[in-house]
Order: structure tokens, then sequence, then C-alpha cells
């Protein structure tokens, strides 16, 4: 329930304690709502969430049980209701529900939510696909390429095309980018389908989620509480984990700096935490150490669910200021030092010991600690939670139904995906160029051969031509020279002739310069 400046959530258990309050200026530091299954970590989380709806925070939350879209519905009055609500002494307590919007990844009922592959990132990607270290280079320098060739990657058939793409002209790129191996090609293209058999093709896609439509408030001024459909997406836990790991990630990278505010502009619940960091690879849990450290200055709560703190890395747990414990069951020695662990992240309370209360607390009991009004945790109470003013069970038909006419524009605004030009079709037309180019090649290395073949026989003709010319030029030199030696004779039989033979070895010697030829 709101009051003032604060959600109060439970009442301690001692007699003297005073209301359990979550300060809405404090909300942004971050919390853990942990327990055992069936302890209430479910109304726990409504009683947070629809106190932050009524301050006018937008709230995200994925229902992977099927019970949360009772947020929408109001409680019922029952008798077990009203004993509760005067065993806390409750003054005005009323039965409502939150505004509401269902969304889905699967294809279901809701409003359809999408990312494209671009907004995923090779990273995330690599990790949904669970690739090796040099798999997951190879998908670093596919999406490298395709920024490069500014090419789309919307879809799974966008990624498929691309990947086969580089992989037939690796040899081109080999040299800018790097060794492209045909097995590592080949093994993300056996991954992806397993994520198309998961509903990748319904996801992945457009129109891509603009997350400022999970920011928006009601005319009422409460704000809207934003449920995935995660019942069926449950069960492909890498998608589910990589899609919030994506919101998350969004929120942090869109999201303007805010300082310190009177409260959130956003709070995000990471229900099955778990799930997130199972066989984490160091980079991505980097990264969300770093995002959960300084997302807080841009005005998001981030609350992580899940059954034990020790399902959460240290470097993530120690940024969690607010504190709900549930029951915890301890059966074996790695359960006991959960436990322990659990217990000495509180500040101590010297009325009980910590350790053993978690093991005693019931059904809808917590230790609680959150941050008072200078950012310091408070010391830990053992505290009921209070009942939440909506619907505890799963949201009627008839409420669903109002849920989802009420929000008939981004139906309109998502309802039909859109497949417009990206890689896919862009690498064809990339192809029918390379053809045609390949084409255009073949014909001027063939017109090249021709010409070069012409120009080669010209030059022989030219040749031959120079030859005959020679051989003409020679024939009539010597016919020249014969018709000279002829001259000389008939002078010389003249000379004979008429001077006789002393005569005319003495004229010809004259006439050649006294030379005997």
């Amino acid at each position: 329930m709101l009051n003032d400046n604060a959600i109060w959530m439970g009442v301690g258990a001692e007699p003297d304690c005073n209301h359990v309050n979550l300060l809405l200026n404090q909300a942004n530091r971050h919390g853990l709502i942990a327990g055992a299954s069936g302890t209430g970590k479910t109304v726990t989380l409504k009683v947070m969430a629809e106190g932050f709806s009524k301050a006018g925070v937008p709230v995200f939350m994925a229902d992977v049980k099927g019970d949360i879209t009772g947020m929408c519905s109001p409680g019922e009055d029952t008798e077990d209701m009203q004993k509760r609500i005067k065993k806390f002494g409750i003054e005005g307590f009323t039965y409502e529900g939150c505004p509401t919007r269902v969304w889905d990844m699967t294809g279901g009922e809701g409003i359809p939510v999408r990312v494209t592959i671009s907004d995923m990132g090779p990273t995330m990607l690599a990790r949904l696909l669970e690739l090796t270290e040099v798999q997951e280079g190879v998908l670093d320098i596919v999406f490298r390429i395709a920024d490069d060739k500014q090419l789309l990657l919307i879809d799974l058939k966008d990624l498929r095309s691309m990947l086969t793409y580089v992989s037939e002209n690796a040899k081109e790129y080999e040299t800018t980018y790097g060794k492209v191996s045909s097995q590592s090609i080949g093994a993300i293209l056996r991954q992806l389908i397993s994520i198309e058999d998961q509903g990748g093709e319904i996801f992945f896609g457009e129109p891509a989620l603009d997350l400022a439509d999970w920011f928006a408030c009601a005319e009422n001024g409460q704000g809207y509480v934003n449920i995935l459909n995660a019942a069926k997406l449950i069960q492909s836990p890498q998608i589910y984990a990589m899609f919030l790991l994506w919101m998350l990630s969004e929120l942090f990278d869109t999201l303007p700096e805010e300082g310190d505010l009177d409260k959130p502009k956003f709070v995000f619940f990471f229900d099955e935490a778990h799930l997130l960091f199972n066989d984490m690879p160091s980079e991505l849990l980097d990264k969300i150490v770093q995002v959960v450290k300084l997302i807080r200055s841009k005005g998001v709560g981030v609350y992580f669910i899940t059954q034990s703190p020790s399902d959460i890395p240290d470097e993530v747990l120690a940024q969690l200021s607010s504190r709900i414990q549930h029951g915890l069951r301890a059966y074996t020695p790695a359960e006991q030092k959960a436990v322990r662990a659990a217990a000495e992240s509180f500040r101590e309370n010297p009325a009980f010991k910590s350790e053993d209360v978690i093991l005693e607390l019931g059904t809808g009991e917590a230790l609680v600690s959150f941050l008072n009004e200078d950012g310091q945790p408070e010391v830990v109470e053992r505290a009921k939670i209070l009942p939440p003013q909506c619907l505890m069970a799963a949201a009627p038909e008839a409420d669903l139904k109002a849920a989802f006419d009420g929000q008939a524009d981004l139906m309109k605004k998502y309802g039909e995906a859109v497949d417009r030009e990206s890689a896919f079709e862009q690498i064809d037309d990339l192809k029918e160029e390379a053809e045609k180019a390949a084409k255009e090649e073949e014909e001027r290395k063939k017109r090249e051969e021709e010409e070069a073949i012409k120009e080669k026989a010209k030059a022989k003709a030219k040749e031959k031509a120079a030859i005959r010319a020679e051989e003409r030029k020679q024939r009539a030199r010597e016919k020249q020279q014969e018709q000279v030696m002829k001259g000389i004779g008939k002078v010389a039989t003249t000379l004979f002739n008429t001077f006789g033979r002393e005569a005319t070895k003495q004229i010809t010697r004259n006439l050649f310069g006294g030379r005997r030829r």
C-alpha cells in the first residue's frame, strides 16, 4: 500500500515494531526478494509493484507462473482477507486492481514483443546460441561486415543469409576481418535451428519494441504494470534470460542521467533471476554489474526475485540494498551455507539471530531491511507482509479482456509483423550485382583478348608487309645493280670496238680512278 512517500510493505512481528516501509526516494537502489517456493514471494512482489503503480511509477514484471495477471483485478473480500486486514490494523483498505498491459513474445495473448537481431547484438546472441569463443568471434565478424555493407539484420532469415553470404565470400574478407571457417558458420547455423524451434521467428523481427511505451501512466496518474506473459517463454530459459538482459541494457543505454529523484522513473522486476546467471560468461557478467551499478542514476530500480541469494553473483548482490528474505530450507551443507550467507547480508538485530529465523519463517513472513532517509541499511526486521489490494490469483477472463481492450492503440502499433527489405533481400541484390559485375568483367576480358588477338594479327601482318617491302627494295637494288653492270658492259664493248684493247684499259682506269675491278 502507498503511504505518503513510501510503500508500506508489512508490519514487524515484535509488538513494538513500526510499519516496514520502502521509501520511494531510496527505491532505485535496487533490491532482492528471495525465498523458497511457496513462501510468499509472489504476494510480496504484487504488494511492492502495486505500491509503485499507485505512486505513478510504471513497472515491468514477467508472469512466469500465470498468476501475476491478477494485478489488473481487484482482490476478493473473503473472510480470510478480513482477518488479515484486521490483524494488520489497516484502515480504509480497498480492493482495486492496477492499470495493466499484457505483453507476449511467443505469439500468444498480449501485445507482441519483438526485438531485432541487430538490437540483440553479437555478444548476447552468442550467449543465446551457446557459442564457443571461436564461434562468437566469427559472429562478431559477420555483424561487422553487415554494418560496413549497411545490411539490416532484423530477423533470423537475415542472419542466416548473412552467415551464408560471408561463408561463400570468406577468402575475400579474410585479409580485412580475419579468418572465417566454414565449420564455425555451420555450427552457428545449426544453433539457429534450435532458436527457431523455440519461437525465434516470432520474437525476432519488427516493429521492434520501443521501451518508451513501458514508461506510460494511466489517465488516473497511476503507472502501468507491464506484464510479460512468460508462462510459455520460461520453457526456453536462455531466451527468457537474454531478453530481460537486453531490456536492462537497453534501458541503461537509452535513458538520460537523472541523479537522485523523489521516486524512480521505472522499476524492473527480474523473476527467476538465477536463469540469467547460469554459466554466465565473464564479459556478460561485467556488463550486468556495470548496468546495475550505474542505472540507478537514470532513475531505474532493479529488483531480482529468486529462491536463494546465492543464486546471484556477489558483484551484483552487493548492489542490492533493499532485501526481503522469505523462508529457506536447509537440508544439505550447501543449503545451510546459503542460509548463513543470507543471514549475514543483513544489519544485525540484537533481538534475534537471523540465521535461525530464516528457517522458522512461515508463508507471508520475511526478514526485511530497507534503506533509511540517509541511504543506510536499517536493522533487519522480522515482518509479516501485507496482502495486496489486487487479486492474489490469476485474473478472470473478463478482467483480462478489459485489459486487452484498453491496449488497442499498442496492438495497432505492434500487432502486425512488418517484413521490410533487409539483409535477406539485400544480399540477393548483392549477389545479382556481383554476378552482373562478374559477367561484365568476363565480357571485358573477352573483348580485351579479342582486341589483343586482332592487334597481334595486325602486328604480324605489318611485320610481313615490312618484310615484303624490304624484299622488294632488295630486288630493286639488285635489278638496278644489274642494269648498271649491263650499262658498263655496253660502254666497254663500244670503247673496245672503237679504240682497241689498250686504249679501253686506259680509259677504264681513268674512269674508275685507276682501280682495277
